[in-house]
This record gives C-alpha cells, structure tokens and sequence, in this order.
C-alpha cells in the first residue's frame, strides 16, 4: 500500500530501539528520510545505519536527550523543514504513591508531557505554513486505563493527552493532525525492565512473569515493535488526514473498555 508519504521528512525520537525504532522503520519502508534520536549514540548509529541500507532513505542522527531543552535544541538544530514529528521517551520508573515527590513528578512531566509539547510548538508551526504536517506521540495505555506502579507515567501522559486533544482541533484546519498512539505490553527492553522489576519483587522467574502477564491480554502475546510502527506509519499517511486527536490503543485488547 502506498501511504503517499515517499519524500517526506521525519523526526523520530527515541528511535534507536523498541517501538521508536519501530516507527522509524515503517516510515522509511514509505519511503520517508529521517533525523533519528536517542541518547547513546552508539545503538543510535548501529541502528540509523541498518535503515538507511534496507530501506535507501536519507538517514541523520543526533544523539541528545530530547527531554532536556539542551537536548532538543541540538535536535531541531539538526533538522531542516519537518513534515512527521513522532515524540517518544522512556516512562519514569515504578513505585508506589507514598514514594513520590514533588520532584519525581516534575522530572516526569519534562520527559512524558512538556517535551512533547516543546516539541510540537517548534515544529507544527512550519507544518501549518505548509499546509501539511503528522504528529503522533507515543504514550501509554496507562492513559486510559491507569496502572498502579506507574503514577508517575500516568499522571504526565494523562497531561499531553489533554494538551493534545485542544490544541489538535485547533490546527486540523491547516492540513497538520495530531493524535496518540497508546501502546500496551511490547516486547521492548521497557517491558523486560518491568518485568524484571515484578520478578525481584516476588522472587519468581522471569518467564513466569512473561507468561503470567501474557494470559492477561485476549491476543495472548506481547505486541511487537514492527505492529506499532505500521500503525505509527499509517496515521503519517496520507489517508489519515480526518483523524484528530484520537488516542489509539495498541493494547492486543488488554484495556477492556467500550469506549
């Protein structure tokens, strides 16, 4: 399938793996050149090096942090015109509610809602200039459905979510759409450290807890990287251009909710 985006330019944050890596991918099978990020760069390159020879697309690293203002400063620095912004950083670590401070959600909201946001008041402006412009940012299903250990993620993603659903609306009529991707358990190195976590806690094997939290989901599995990214890459498309700030769950059913 054509998605009618060949050409077109992408910023891909925290792609050097997992689902960030993911998307990158299926936007360059579209035939869509890239500025990849992530912090290492040496995953970054190894990464950014196998795209560029499966997929023939133009391919430019910048290894920062894009939470930090420092970090994002070098990536937009690092970009010319982007037409597709995918925001993307690792969740804040688990805990309970008694454990958190004002300045764990602080740190937080800078990585899962005010780095999202910083992003897209730099770059939907010259979208809209354009008359064309995707953005999907990846959060949670915590986002419908909160989880215990992750207030903190809940708490900040359940922010950009609300960011996202106003300020969507209000630039839809330029031909620029914004929407969340709101993925469940993937096997990703974010689902192994979770899952490590529960089976220190309770002194159980590694598999058990793989096993145990894939009964819970319908599909019966974890969800893979490659799936997310062609979801990812579909609402890049140009078919996608009457979707607005949804929040699509990528969850293999797990949330069980009507609505």
């Amino acid at each position: 399938m054509d998605l009618g985006i060949k050409g077109k330019s992408a910023l891909v944050c925290a792609s050097s793996r997992g689902l960030g890596l993911g998307c990158a991918k299926a936007l360059a099978e579209a035939g869509v050149n890239l500025v990849m990020n992530a912090r290492d760069s040496g995953p970054l390159e190894a990464s950014a090096a196998a795209v560029r020879n499966r997929f023939g697309v133009a391919v430019t690293t910048v290894s920062a942090d894009i939470t930090s203002e420092n970090g994002r400063n070098e990536v937009l620095d690092g970009c010319g015109p982007v037409d597709i912004l995918v925001t993307n950083a690792g969740g804040p670590p688990p805990g309970l509610w008694t454990e958190w401070d004002r300045e764990d959600f602080i740190r937080a909201l800078d990585a899962n809602m005010l780095a999202p946001i910083a992003l897209i008041k730099a770059l939907v402006p010259g979208m809209m200039e354009r008359k064309w412009g995707r953005v999907v940012n990846i959060t949670s299903q915590s986002v419908k459905a909160p989880i215990p250990v992750l207030g903190l993620s809940n708490s900040a993603r359940a922010g950009l979510t609300g960011y996202v659903a106003g300020t969507s609306r209000q630039v839809a009529g330029s031909g620029v759409t914004i929407n969340n991707l709101l993925p469940g358990i993937h096997a990703t190195d974010r689902a192994d450290a979770l899952d490590r976590n529960v089976a220190e806690s309770e002194g159980i094997a590694l598999e058990e807890v793989r096993a145990r939290r894939a009964a819970t989901i319908p599909a019966g599995r974890y969800g893979t990287s490659e799936e997310f990214g062609a979801a990812c890459a579909f609402l890049c498309s140009r078919y996608a251009g009457y979707i607005v700030g949804q929040n699509i769950l990528l969850d293999g059913g797990g949330v069980n909710v009507t609505l």
